[in-house]
């Protein structure tokens, strides 16, 4: 099985104030951080963000557009599997994390692997009661599908996709200490949370 993998870079930060991919966590931006743990879980690399790529030069990857603007996670999906789809050694499927999860796991991309038993099929992850519908492996065979649907579909979020098509889950244990792996940082008080976590204290 071969797979890409793609930071979900696109959103428009409102709560938090400015471009989450630049917000410090532990002293290190999230983008960074990102790139740090899903880099060698997967062969090839990509960062989906809108606007203009030139501010993620220092980082040598792919920058993917939304096919069209503000219409949520999907866009995003959708320009990594096009991504994909035109590389010269295809893989079968992209791995997709959000920026703003700084604790998941290094091996999430086996684990969601372990359990993709269809070419066809969408894998995501869960913990605790809650599953992350777009930390998840895309079969790169669902492009096409994908496609059509944006056109047509009343919805474009990520569930209305997952439940048009069929989904498996993986669940992901939360640690007795530590945070949840997929804990989503949205607004700086989040963030200062995230800190808390990995021991940097707050500016006096």
């Amino acid at each position: 099985m071969t797979i890409a993998g793609l930071i979900l870079a696109g959103g428009n930060s409102r709560r938090m104030g400015r471009e989450k991919a630049f917000v410090p966590v532990g002293g290190q931006p999230l983008i960074e951080r990102a790139i740090g743990r899903l880099a060698p879980q997967v062969e090839t690399l990509a960062i989906n963000a809108n606007g203009d790529p030139a501010r993620f030069a220092d980082y040598s990857l792919p920058v993917l557009a939304d096919d069209r603007p503000d219409t949520g996670p999907l866009g995003g999906v959708l320009a990594g599997l096009r991504w994909a789809e035109a590389l010269a050694e295809r893989p079968e499927f992209v791995a997709t994390v959000p920026i703003d999860t700084p604790f998941f796991p290094v091996d999430l991309v086996s684990q969601l692997a372990a359990r993709q038993s269809d070419a066809r099929r969408i894998t995501i992850a869960a913990s605790g009661d809650r599953d992350h519908p777009v930390i998840a492996l895309w079969p790169v065979a669902l492009a096409n599908v994908l496609d059509e649907w944006r056109l047509t579909a009343k919805s474009q979020g990520v569930r209305a996709f997952l439940a048009s098509c069929g989904f498996a889950v993986v669940n992901f244990e939360l640690p007795l200490h530590g945070p949840d792996p997929f804990l989503n940082i949205n607004t700086p008080e989040e963030r200062d949370e995230a800190d808390a976590w990995l021991g940097v204290p707050r500016p006096a």
